[in-house]
């Protein structure tokens, strides 16, 4: 029915429950749902491209910020606090 992702389940769960709840009160008319939170690309070497920026970023990211714990540490050592 949907898969196991929040973005993708709760919007069936509401249509699920909607439509259930408008046959129990007789009507003829039924509620479409749809989602697509994000920007979806059909080219995987597009999904590639990002995936790889993103773990880049990342790791430039962790690798710059331990030096940063380690200085404060230092400038608090040298001001005795």
């Amino acid at each position: 029915m949907c898969s196991a992702e929040i973005g993708n389940c709760f919007p069936v769960l509401m249509n699920i429950l909607s439509n259930t709840l408008l046959r129990l009160l007789n009507s003829t008319a039924r509620i479409h749902i749809w989602s697509e939170p994000f920007l979806s690309t059909q080219r995987p070497e597009i999904k590639a491209n990002i995936f790889y920026f993103c773990l880049s970023y990342m790791l430039i990211l962790t690798a710059g910020l331990p030096p940063q714990f380690a200085m404060s540490s230092t400038e608090d050592y040298k001001v005795k606090s």
